[in-house]
């Protein structure tokens, strides 16, 4: 076997080949249930941690509340930018060296991952010094927003995207452990994460207080060691710091395991070779994830624009309380994706093309039961979870008609997304932004903007019309990978 420079490739670590072996040899239901199970429910279990994250500043004095959320919503958006682009770059990574690694080609794994984490660092010390110098320009100029929303937005920004790198340099390691076949370890570390996060949040966001009464204890903690009382801005240190913290067992793990945080000898300086094929995979995934937000703020802006007033903002309210769970069932896919990356990835560097097709309809299956399970909880329970965020009947009414409408339809969300994500394992991201870009904008804009804009259709229509674009989307990635040429976009290592 041989690798990019057509060298013979040396021999994997122990840990890889039993891995591998396990991946591309073993029973495939079993091991992928194995592998993808601990993936969704980290993925769960991340976005229940997020909630919670934003529950807590919502408990900040009434004064704060309005500035802090109002900062919340224009950072998150912005912060998201950098976080997209690493995204793509880390599921380029894991897509090829899921392939070497199936190939058994260590020297081309070890090449990649180096390449991939100087592209990481770049774009970390790009990120870092555009919040750290250009926070206030960025909120007040380019978003305009102005007094204490302006304010806290720019502090909040520095912080979160000053300290970018610790997110991207995060989803890169556990990108690589999943590629190399372990799941246990980055889901349990990233829930690890998301515990020392909100713990730190706590003691960050209300320090020796004003707190609410329940956390009492954290005020007792802050003034013993003397932490201040940061507001809002003390969710993004604690973000920063849990972030910081994790890296370091998944730095060392991945260094001690499968010996990939170093470069093959002679080999440190950037290599364009490999560097473009990182980014050819990459940039479609980043614009793939941008037209997936594109179609949420679709949606938010039909809301806001035909269903509320000056006065009454309802509706908008309640489009934000139930876009977190629709984000929670899209997590969950991606955990059952990562899975189906993994395995198709290994499979089809080994040569065992029907293997890797095979395990990416079993993914989608996976997800299948999960999601249902998800949509029968939500629809017993909603109204309960979405009154922990907001006690006013009006908002959770129509949030319950909104998840009525569409919280079925998650099932084929989650569907079209493993299948998106198998694609993505062969390095076939093109293919999966084409097949995005004709579901959102040859289907879902127009049909949206056409019904509420054009010809006046309820608030129930529009939820009705997101559904059947999941529906629409899980239909033409299932007949696009049912053909198998998406195949065809891996490195293909020559045997």
């Amino acid at each position: 076997m041989q690798g990019y420079d057509g060298l013979r490739t040396a021999r994997l670590p122990a840990a890889a080949e039993a891995a591998t072996a396990r991946i591309v040899d073993a029973p495939l239901a079993r091991e992928l249930a194995r592998f993808g199970a601990p993936l969704a429910l980290g993925m769960a279990l991340q976005t229940t941690f997020n909630l919670v994250d934003a529950y807590l500043v919502a408990q900040l004095p009434h004064d704060e509340v309005g500035p802090a959320l109002g900062a919340l919503g224009i950072c998150d958006q912005i912060a998201a930018l950098g976080t997209i682009v690493s995204y793509g770059v880390s599921t380029a990574t894991s897509a090829l060296l899921a392939q070497w690694q199936g190939a058994g080609d260590a020297r081309a794994v070890q090449r990649t991952a180096w390449q991939s984490l100087l592209i990481v660092g770049a774009l970390s010390l790009v990120f870092g010094v555009l919040g750290a110098a250009f926070a206030g320009p960025i909120v007040r100029d380019v978003v305009g927003a102005k007094g204490d929303v302006a304010e806290v937005a720019t502090r909040y920004l520095r912080v979160i995207v000053g300290g970018s790198g610790t997110i991207f340099f995060l989803l890169q390691l556990t990108a690589m452990q999943r590629a190399l076949g372990s799941a246990k370890t980055p889901a349990t570390l990233l829930v690890a994460g998301n515990a020392l996060n909100l713990l730190l949040a706590v003691l960050f966001i209300f320090g020796p207080g004003p707190a609410p009464a329940a956390l009492g204890w954290a005020t007792a903690v802050a003034r013993a060691v003397g932490i201040p009382r940061m507001g809002m801005v003390g969710a993004a240190w604690a973000t920063i710091v849990a972030r910081a913290a994790v890296l370091v067992p998944v730095a060392l793990l991945l260094a001690r395991r499968f010996r990939v945080l170093r470069p093959p000898p002679g080999e440190i300086a950037p290599d364009p070779r490999v560097l473009r094929r990182i980014a050819g995979v990459a940039w479609p995934s980043s614009a793939q994830f941008v037209l997936r937000i594109g179609a949420m703020l679709l949606v938010n802006s039909l809301v806001a624009r035909f269903f509320t007033t000056a006065t009454d903002q309802t509706a908008t309210t309640a489009i934000g309380l139930v876009f977190r769970l629709d984000t929670m069932a899209l997590f969950v896919a991606m955990g059952w994706g990562s899975a189906a990356q993994t395995f198709v990835g290994q499979n089809l560097g080994a040569r065992r093309d029907e293997r890797a097709r095979r395990a990416g309809w079993i993914a989608a299956a996976y997800d299948a039961v999960t999601s249902a399970a998800f949509v029968l909880l939500v629809l017993a329970a909603g109204e309960s979870i979405l009154r922990i965020f907001d006690a006013d009947a009006a908002p959770v009414a129509v949030g319950m008609e909104y998840l009525h409408a569409v919280a079925p339809s998650w099932v084929a969300l989650g569907a079209g997304v493993v299948l998106g994500n198998a694609m993505a394992g062969a390095g076939a991201t093109r293919t999966t932004m084409a097949i995005d870009a004709a579901v959102i904008l040859g289907f879902q804009f127009p049909a949206c903007i056409v019904a509420v804009a054009g010809l006046g259709a309820s608030r129930a229509t529009l939820f009705e019309l997101v559904a059947v674009s999941n529906v629409v989307g899980a239909l033409a990635y299932a007949s696009v990978f049912a053909t198998g040429r998406w195949k065809q976009a891996r490195e293909a290592p020559a045997s």
